[in-house]
């Protein structure tokens, strides 16, 4: 598999039952960075795992997951995203649960093209917003959603006990 990927292949759609196995191998990416040391990579992806399986069988509403495509390689990325009230406002808002690109592909626009499809999506089923956590140390997504116009609004900080 080569690193080339051509935009004009690329295609945006809903995900479907039979993307279940495609999707379950890339949740791993979702801790593909220096992790905290008092995490494991598994609960980085295994609830986003159980809510695509929800969605994918149509047991959660409120949530969707779309895939982007290409028509040489097949899934090339996976945004999972949930409608609920913003958490200050309560005004009606999506939250960005994963966004995930194929490690070969990153840097090419391929999460840049998702994130636009989400926020569009976002907004035709009523978001006044769209919100998302990631970790202090994931760079690259970081570096993705500032360019995207997100602002750091809050600091979740955890002792453990």
């Amino acid at each position: 598999m080569t690193a080339d990927c051509d935009h004009k292949n690329l295609h945006i759609r809903p995900a479907i039952r039979g993307d279940r196995e495609r999707l379950l191998a890339m949740m791993p990416q979702l801790a593909d960075f220096d992790i905290p040391v008092s995490r494991q990579p598994e609960h980085l992806w295994q609830g986003d795992a159980a809510l695509m399986d929800n969605v994918l069988r149509g047991d959660s509403s409120d949530s969707f997951v779309d895939v982007i495509t290409d028509s040489n390689r097949g899934i090339v990325g996976i945004a999972m995203v949930t409608m609920r009230k913003e958490l200050l406002s309560e005004h009606p808002s999506a939250h960005l649960e994963a966004l995930i690109i194929d490690p070969a592909l990153r840097g090419r626009g391929i999460g840049s093209a998702l994130m636009q499809h989400v926020e569009t999506t976002a907004r035709s089923r009523g978001a006044q917003s769209l919100t998302l956590h990631v970790f202090n140390n994931n760079h690259t997504a970081r570096k993705l959603y500032q360019s995207r116009g997100f602002e750091s609004e809050l600091i979740r900080a955890i002792k453990w006990l």
